[in-house]
């Protein structure tokens, strides 16, 4: 009988304890600093309305009040930071080649349509702006943007060179940088650990094991963001017919778990943005902000600037 009072006791103080931390986490760690807040978020630019990773994406997102860019960085040849999606430019310009094969002056022009990933059966037709970028054209651009920088490829010279460019450019607290890989998050964070990071999948996996287990408020974390999708989008991208059930349920169970109010919450108290990607209608915008969510990442920054004008702003 004592024995199992002495369990009863210690589950109970631990409940008590994680629910205590859950809501107020700032009792055990420092909330981290904010140098930027971010509820609008320009995919590649705004891939839906200019082609993707242009400067005249970045332009008209920034016209529009965009509070931070979200672009790609690849290295050419010569060891020149670009701004591209793909390593590979067939699908961006019809030429089979690697961007880390080629010379900067070599790199070819967008083609005039190009496919949205995130927009079922849907492209965007540029203008006259089909250039690939290089990334400091874009911190020349806009001194004062946030920008969200995806390293594409697990390249130490990348790495050191978008680097080099924040400090050059004294960005260091308007640059957020990371990867799905947490082999270049941990190289991005050796680095240069000015840079706030983003959570890799790994670091996001052990966040949800982390938050269904209790164990999260007594975790210490070195991120300052997270960036995750909303699964259900998938739904709307495939044809409901070439959707197994199977895969109906997987993505059902991973939305169910990922998009969590009280993990969202626990997260910005303390100090630890959440952004939501790639969302490009109202019903999904909602959602996203009604679940607690900093931002959200779209191809349509028009689309979110009118949505966010009339869905009122909570303190974050």
């Amino acid at each position: 009988m004592s024995a199992a009072l002495y369990i009863l006791s210690t589950l109970g103080g631990y409940v008590v304890t994680t629910a205590l931390l859950f809501k107020c986490p700032t009792l055990l760690h420092s909330k981290k600093k904010q140098s930027f807040k971010c509820r609008h978020i320009s995919h590649r630019g705004g891939a839906g309305e200019n082609l993707e990773n242009t400067m005249a994406a970045f332009r008209h997102a920034v016209e529009l009040g965009t509070d931070m860019l979200e672009l790609d960085c690849h290295l050419t040849e010569d060891e020149q930071v670009v701004v591209s999606h793909d390593n590979n430019l067939k699908r961006a310009t019809g030429m089979n080649a690697n961007i880390a094969d080629l010379k900067f002056s070599e790199l070819p022009p967008y083609l005039c349509r190009l496919s949205i990933s995130f927009q079922k059966e849907c492209s965007c037709e540029g203008g006259d702006d089909k250039r690939i970028p290089l990334l400091k054209e874009v911190f020349e651009a806009f001194p004062n943007t946030a920008i969200n920088i995806d390293i594409k490829v697990n390249n130490d010279i990348l790495i050191q060179k978008v680097s080099d460019l924040v400090k050059v450019y004294n960005r260091e607290d308007l640059t957020v940088w990371g990867n799905a890989s947490e082999d270049i998050v941990k190289k991005c964070y050796r680095t240069n650990p000015n840079i706030p990071i983003l959570f890799s999948l790994q670091r996001v996996l052990l966040l949800v094991g982390l938050f269904y287990t209790g164990l999260l408020p007594f975790f210490p974390l070195r991120e300052q963001f997270l960036e995750i999708p909303m699964p259900s989008i998938i739904l709307k991208l495939k044809d409901p017919r070439m959707i197994s059930r199977t895969r109906r349920f997987i993505i059902w169970l991973t939305d169910t778990l990922l998009m969590r109010k009280a993990l969202f919450e626990h997260l910005k108290e303390r100090g630890i943005q959440v952004y939501i990607w790639v969302l490009n209608d109202e019903e999904d915008f909602k959602r996203a902000f009604d679940l607690g969510a900093t931002g959200v990442m779209t191809d349509y920054p028009t689309r979110l600037k009118e949505f966010l004008e009339l869905y009122p702003r909570k303190e974050q």
